[in-house]
């Protein structure tokens, strides 16, 4: 699946104008004939405003793009409070994708910080996690110096890994005041000449956007609408825009500076020399933006229709009940936010602000090629959708049981396998009724009492060389996972999962006993998925071979790199040891060498490097003083173990201690595939793991 470069926009506090700064970055680079695309993981309204949300209505108003819905803030944190984070990042992953299409760079717009919301930053964080994202800072010059700005930066840009190419690798800086105009780069260079922070080596400034007064003007019909006004004249209501609001309340001589362009004009009804004196200012042509009168006193009709030619001219007369103070105070904390339907102005802004941006930089630096870690999000979402490709078959022995029930319902409903539950049907269909799950008609349900002796001279026929008995064939397929296996055998279902209740034991040793290997592979084997927090590990083998061989070994290494590459993760492979290179000696040791080396001869087109320790093959930092110069140190993403004891132990620590997801064991080297769960799995462990065997059938 191809990844996109992604751009996640955070903001270092409120006020930095986010919305435009995003919009203004995708039109940047949509100006310079990049392919680009827009996302809003998670919407969040402003100021009680229940429109759509704006960034995304935007992207759609105005371009031929259509970038998924957000999910609601409010349900995002639901999620997260009832515990199901990765749910709520598979769902971004795929709306992700449904948005990006074929683009090669993807504008993400993270959350505001609130004092409302809890979980903004941590949710930003695990989104650009997620998608693997490279971060850009965003940030308002308002009321704030260059150095208090860079200490901002510094501060936000930790949460990310800090500022640098592996953390935040850039900053805009937006409504900066600006005393002269200046060329874009001229106030780049003026920003980043004395800066310890903005340099193109350590914090790139990607913009410095000035203060621009004409992307605050709203409309008049904008006040209209906040302020609930009626309209006395409508003129030029819906184009006139308000850049300066003038509360009138001296004479008029001492009130003509104020009859200027883009002006509200705030008086009393009962003001009737200062609405003359407004009405000879809009005959003299000058375009202000409005006449708001206040106050519950009556309007002079006289005077009014005398004043018709003036209001002919386009300019809108409102009234508001409140008193002319009162108005003034309400217009001063009207929302500065674009409204829906102000398309121009929504223009204006991202235009404006493409201008200001180093596009040039962005363009060579989005050109360049990325390397998408495999978020657990990211791997789950792909795992879905490499098995909607195949629709398997897919054999669930324990089909009586609650959490594979809903498994079943669940992959069934999002076409990811179509499920067989082998028990007593109206078992089945009560479990199901108890928990609230509707079974789909594409579920199959086989009473293992109608079918078991159609399939004991198969067994007997696959076992003749250990003398199985009919009576011991039967015996043994009175267990539904052996049942399930013989059906695999005979091609009769694709793959079989099983575990939520057995042993893996109990679910492994039937398929290592008549489903066999395929061909040219020693041993069947194990992996596990480590979802760790940004990427997505193998390790292998952690649950079937107690102390492989060299060759053995060797065979499980390429098993276990073709795995990687099956699922999207790129195999660079770490052959673990407690000695790097040469630092050590034995025969433990001595195994793991001469095991790379066969693989290496056997795959010389793989990244194989060993032995290892797991500090060298997992940290970047470790990797160069133990393993410098090796192309799999200090990022592997495949970890094979050289026994059973040590993968086993390794696995359940990381998962227990580091509280991490861990799919698996997945079986490789079966003829058909056979995957086991944990008896401690979740309802979405079931459905991923039905997925894994799904996908590892349609590419047998």
């Amino acid at each position: 699946m191809k990844m996109p470069h992604t751009l996640f926009l955070t903001p270092v506090g409120s006020g930095c104008g986010l919305t435009s700064i995003s919009l203004g970055l995708f039109r940047a680079l949509d100006k310079h004939g990049i392919r680009v695309a827009f996302y809003k993981p998670i919407g969040q309204p402003t100021g009680g405003d229940a429109g759509p949300e704006r960034s995304t209505h935007f992207i759609r108003a105005t371009t031929a793009l259509q970038p998924s819905t957000p999910i609601p803030l409010e349900e995002a944190e639901r999620l997260i409070g009832m515990g199901h984070l990765e749910e709520l990042l598979e769902r971004v992953v795929r709306a992700f994708h449904e948005s990006a299409g074929n683009a090669d760079v993807v504008v993400v717009e993270g959350l505001i910080p609130h004092a409302d919301s809890s979980y903004t930053s941590e949710l930003n964080l695990h989104v650009a996690r997620t998608l693997s994202a490279e971060v850009i800072l965003a940030c308002s010059a308002a009321d704030a110096t260059p150095e208090e700005i860079e200490e901002r930066i510094e501060i936000a840009a930790q949460q990310f890994g800090g500022v640098s190419k592996k953390g935040v690798i850039g900053c805009i800086i937006n409504r900066i005041p600006a005393i002269t105009r200046r060329l874009p780069e001229e106030i780049r260079e003026e920003w980043t000449r004395n800066s310890r922070l903005l340099k193109p080596s350590h914090c790139r400034l990607i913009a410095a956007i000035p203060q621009n007064s004409e992307l605050t003007a709203c409309r008049t019909v904008d006040i209209c609408r906040y302020l609930d006004a009626e309209i006395i004249h409508e003129g030029e209501l819906y184009t006139r825009r308000a850049k300066k609001n003038s509360l009138l309340a001296r004479t008029v001589p001492n009130l003509t500076h104020t009859f200027a362009p883009g002006a509200i004009l705030i008086t009393p009804a009962d003001r009737i020399d200062v609405i003359l004196g407004i009405a000879m200012a809009a005959l003299n042509k000058i375009p202000m933006a409005g006449l708001l009168l206040t106050g519950d006193t009556n309007i002079d009709f006289n005077i009014m229709e005398l004043c018709q030619p003036a209001w002919q001219t386009g300019l809108p007369v409102l009234r508001v009940p409140t008193n002319s103070w009162e108005t003034a105070t309400n217009l001063s904390r009207m929302s500065t936010e674009v409204p829906a339907d102000d398309i121009e102005r929504a223009q204006l802004s991202m235009d404006f602000i493409a201008n200001h941006i180093d596009a040039e930089w962005i363009t060579l630096h989005s050109a360049a090629p990325v390397e998408a870690r495999m978020s657990p999000a990211a791997f789950c979402f792909r795992l879905a959708e490499l098995a909607k490709k195949t629709v398997r078959r897919i054999i669930l022995p324990e089909g009586e049981e609650p959490r594979t029930i809903r498994a079943a319902a669940l992959c069934a409903e999002r076409g990811i396998a179509r499920c067989i539950l082998l028990g007593k049907p109206e078992t089945i269909l009560q479990v199901a009724r108890n928990q609230e799950v509707e079974l789909p008609s594409s579920v199959e349900i086989i009473d293992p009492d109608l079918v078991r002796s159609k399939y004991v001279a198969p067994l007997v026929e696959m076992r003749k060389h250990k003398a199985l008995t009919p009576q011991g064939a039967e015996e043994l397929l009175e267990d539904t996972v052996w049942l399930g296996t013989v059906m695999l055998a005979l091609g009769e279902v694709d793959g079989l999962v099983s575990g939520a209740l057995h042993s893996s034991a109990n679910t492994i040793r039937p398929a290592l006993q008549i489903i066999k290997t395929q061909p040219g592979v020693k041993v069947a084997s194990s992996i596990f998925f480590m979802c760790m927090p940004e990427q997505v590990l193998i390790y292998g083998d952690c649950a079937v071979n107690t102390n492989p061989d060299a060759e053995t070994l060797a065979d499980i290494t390429i098993q276990s790199a073709e795995s990687a590459q099956r699922f999207g993760i790129p195999a660079r492979v770490a052959m673990i040891s407690y000695s790097t290179g040469k630092s050590g000696s034995g025969a433990d040791v001595d195994k793991v060498v001469e095991a790379t080396a066969i693989a290496k001869a056997k795959r010389p087109d793989l990244l194989i490097d060993g032995p290892l320790q797991y500090d060298a093959a997992a940290i970047p930092e470790v990797a160069a003083q133990k393993a410098p110069g090796s192309a799999v140190a200090g990022k592997a993403t495949v970890f094979i173990f050289p026994d059973l004891n040590t993968g086993n132990t390794t696995y359940k620590a990381v998962q227990r201690s580091a509280n991490v997801i861990s799919i698996g064991p997945m079986l490789q080297g079966l003829r058909r595939p056979v995957n086991d769960l944990s008896r401690g799995a979740l309802v979405e462990d079931i459905v991923y793991t039905i997925a894994l065997t799904a996908i590892q059938a349609g590419q047998e």
